[in-house]
């Protein structure tokens, strides 16, 4: 079983300690200071409910700049601005368009590439299977006919 750490081991009964707060004394309430409306005293002070003066410094109001601080932005500076802008765009797009038009010529000379090595394995195969063995194939030279390594005119 876990015991306090204040307690002592075999004993039962413990020490304890008991704080009582001491009472402030009665503080006798300042005269309330008139203030007149629409102004703000350099130090405030604020009686509490218990009659205690607490007096502190006011803070300032912030004041909003006023609004001739800035300088009008002119017209052709807006136009410039949305310009440059719009003239980045469009050479981004084109940058695109660019890149998009080059990697589609690239798909299509791969394209015609493929196709022509297989086309020309086909016409590869048809040409050596053909003399590979003896079939009806016809070949026309100067109206001449080679039928079955024969000659016809």
């Amino acid at each position: 079983m876990n015991e306090p750490a204040n307690l002592v081991p075999g004993r039962r009964e413990a020490t304890v300690e008991v704080h009582r707060p001491t009472p402030l004394a009665p503080v006798p309430s300042a005269p309330v200071v008139p203030v007149q409306p629409n102004t703000i005293p350099a130090v405030a002070s604020v009686v509490l409910p218990d009659g205690r003066v607490v007096t502190g410094y006011a803070l300032e109001p912030a004041k909003p700049e006023p609004d001739t601080a800035k300088p009008p932005v002119s017209r052709a500076a807006v136009n410039i601005a949305l310009g440059g802008i719009g003239f980045g765009a469009s050479c981004g797009g084109l940058f695109l368009l660019t890149a998009f038009i080059t990697a589609l010529t690239a798909l299509i000379t791969q394209l015609i590439t493929l196709v022509a090595v297989i086309f020309g394995g086909w016409v590869a195969v048809q040409v050596f299977s053909a003399s590979g063995h003896r079939s009806g194939t016809t070949v026309h030279i100067r109206k001449a006919i080679f039928k079955r390594n024969h000659f016809h005119h």
